[in-house]
């Protein structure tokens, strides 16, 4: 029987921005009393929903079915300004708990959209956030998905274009597309900061330190999870034997198990820390009780809440910092 370890990759789960969006919820609950609607998954994330949902949590698809005056929370994944402008119309008192990293590159659309630039937004066609970031500017921006669809981008003026991504992509994935994008287009300009969020990096990071010594990779999280499905990829792109994603450690098949001496554990950054201790309870029960953790980085970062939020605690009293949760 080969040795049966777990190498357990740090940094993993809870980065700043599901954090912030996470306890703005939590706080609204407490300084408002429930019930607070949300609009969308305030993360991607089924067990983070559920029990903000036990706490008094309602979240609905879109504002027409929240009552009028109510209170909602925009989800860290960022909203057009039309979603906005509606909340504002319906009388709607909105929170605004976008990630600060989305935000900031909903404003670098609005800048280079202002310079009339053709914008080109790596990115997963429907998801929210890339959804939230096209509206800033759509009669500029084009999406492309895959390195292999540069081939069908069209611009005004390839001097006078710019591309931007998604937060939360694969990096390896989108250096190739920008890469044909520079190809195609010599004089495009590149973001002047770097977007892809600096935690979807670190974990994918830790993923390729761990995988090319595992026999199975361990994703958890949920499978709307962008930088969760990301995690996957890389494990496999980086010499993981196999890797699958799981909400919960009741998934993990038992032939999955088979033959395996090295298991790497990893989290998605909105998966709370007690759903990795599960699966690492899960495969101690199976025999894999030597766990030995591989960090790569550490993260310290935390962000204010959003600041009608601050504005209301403070007036209640209460105090407007940014409680924590354990991260990995």
């Amino acid at each position: 029987m080969p040795r049966r370890r777990v190498l357990l990759a740090a940094p993993r789960g809870y980065c700043a921005g599901v954090d912030r969006a996470i306890v703005t919820v939590q706080r609204a609950l407490a300084v408002y009393g429930a019930p607070v609607y949300v609009r969308r998954q305030i993360v991607h994330n089924r067990h983070v929903v559920a029990e903000l949902e036990r706490a008094g949590a309602v979240f609905v698809e879109e504002l027409d079915e929240v009552p009028r005056g109510a209170r909602v929370v925009f989800s860290a994944h960022g909203v057009s300004p039309e979603v906005t402008a509606q909340a504002e119309r319906l009388g709607l008192q909105a929170i605004d708990a976008t990630c600060p990293l989305v935000t900031k590159v909903h404003r670098e659309v609005r800048r280079y959209a202002r310079q009339n630039y053709d914008i080109v937004l790596i990115g997963h066609r429907g998801h929210e956030e890339v959804v939230g970031t096209s509206g800033e500017a759509p009669d500029r921006v084009q999406i492309v998905s895959t390195p292999d669809e540069v081939d069908d981008v069209t611009v005004r003026d390839p001097e006078h274009t710019v591309w931007l991504s998604q937060t939360t992509l694969s990096v390896d994935e989108t250096m190739e597309t920008a890469r044909r994008l520079g190809q195609r287009f010599p004089g495009i300009a590149t973001p002047p900061s770097d977007d892809i969020c600096y935690a979807t990096q670190n974990r994918q990071v830790a993923v390729r330190r761990i995988a090319p010594a595992c026999d199975l990779v361990l994703v958890v999280g949920s499978a709307n999870s962008s930088n969760t499905m990301r995690l996957v990829d890389v494990a496999l792109d980086h010499g993981a034997g196999a890797a699958h994603r799981v909400d919960f450690a009741s998934e993990i098949d038992p032939a999955w198990l088979e033959g395996v001496g090295t298991v790497g554990v990893t989290s998605g950054a909105s998966v709370p820390e007690v759903l990795v201790r599960e699966v690492l309870a899960a495969l101690a029960e199976a025999g894999w009780t030597d766990v030995e953790e591989v960090r790569t980085d550490t993260e310290d970062l935390a962000f204010s809440l959003p600041k009608e939020l601050r504005r209301d605690l403070t007036a209640a009293g209460e105090d407007a910092g940014l409680g924590g949760h354990d991260r990995g």
